[in-house]
This record gives structure tokens, C-alpha cells and sequence, in this order.
């Protein structure tokens, strides 16, 4: 049996809080099995035991340890920045975008346009470069969210 590089000693007021967030049923569901990991951790139990109570892969029971033991009990706890470009259209730009697209067509079309709206967007500088399928996005999210109920007004 291999020895465990990360040991997880708990203080007091730690576990408490760990305790607490677990009673409490409030917390974020990865939040709330990280502290169960971390207490049966504390309780020594071994990785592929807490696996296998708890329903997770032995690589995050040995990450949350490492994370407790490297940083702190938040640092265990709480989610870390993810890797990846955030989203660059905020709401103000979706909403012009999809205002454009409830108002009148262009002179000369009958419908707007995936293609477009696109090249209309940027004329009028909403956003800087915009392709015919991020309006697409933009216009199915839209239509698709809860509560909203399609009138045709959105291009097809």
C-alpha cells in the first residue's frame, strides 16, 4: 500500500466548517464534495476508499489533498480560474444584435440575413468582426431560452 504524500490534519474550527457545509445542503454541489472528501480524508480513509464512497476518481481525491495541503482549506474548497478565452460579445452587444434583428430588413430585402446582420454589426461598429454563425448563436440562444416564445421575427 502506498504511503500518502498529501495528509490531510484537520484543526477544529476547520472541520467544523467542513461539517457545516455539508449540514447545511446549501453549498455549491462541487463545494459540498470537496468538504466530504476533505473529512473523510481527515477521518483516514484512504484515496480509493473516499473514491469510492463519495463517487469520484482517485485523481480528485488527490488533487483536493494536494490543494488543501499546497494552499489552504478556501483553496481546496473554492473553484479555480479556468483555463480559456472568455466570451467576447457581452449582453449590450447581444441585445443590439438582436434588436437589429426584430427591426425592418434592408432596403431591397425582404428578410435579414444570417450574413447580413453580420456585415450590418460591424458597419455600425457594435462589434469589431462578426461571422454569420455568431449571429446564428447569438439569435438560437435567444430563441431558445426559457419563457420566450418565437413570433418568426428571427431569420432563419
Amino acid at each position: 500500500m502506498a504511503a500518502i504524500k498529501y495528509v490531510v490534519d484537520l484543526s477544529d474550527a476547520e472541520r467544523e466548517q467542513l461539517l457545516g457545509i455539508t449540514r447545511r445542503g446549501i453549498s455549491p454541489a462541487r463545494k459540498l464534495k470537496r468538504a466530504q472528501i476533505l473529512l473523510k480524508a481527515d477521518e483516514g480513509f484512504a484515496d480509493g476508499q473516499i473514491a469510492q464512497l463519495l463517487g469520484v476518481g482517485m485523481a480528485t481525491v488527490g488533487r483536493i489533498r494536494k490543494r488543501l495541503v499546497a494552499e489552504n482549506l478556501e483553496g481546496a474548497l473554492n473553484e479555480h480560474p479556468r483555463s480559456g478565452r472568455p466570451g467576447e460579445i457581452g449582453g449590450k452587444e447581444k441585445a443590439h444584435i438582436i434588436a437589429l434583428a426584430c427591426s425592418a430588413p434592408p432596403e431591397g430585402h425582404a428578410r435579414w440575413s444570417l450574413r447580413l446582420l453580420a456585415d450590418k454589426v460591424v458597419e455600425l461598429e457594435i462589434l469589431e468582426s462578426l461571422s454569420h454563425e455568431g449571429v446564428r448563436k447569438i439569435l438560437k440562444k435567444m430563441a431558445s431560452s426559457p419563457g420566450r416564445e418565437s413570433n418568426g421575427a428571427f431569420p432563419r
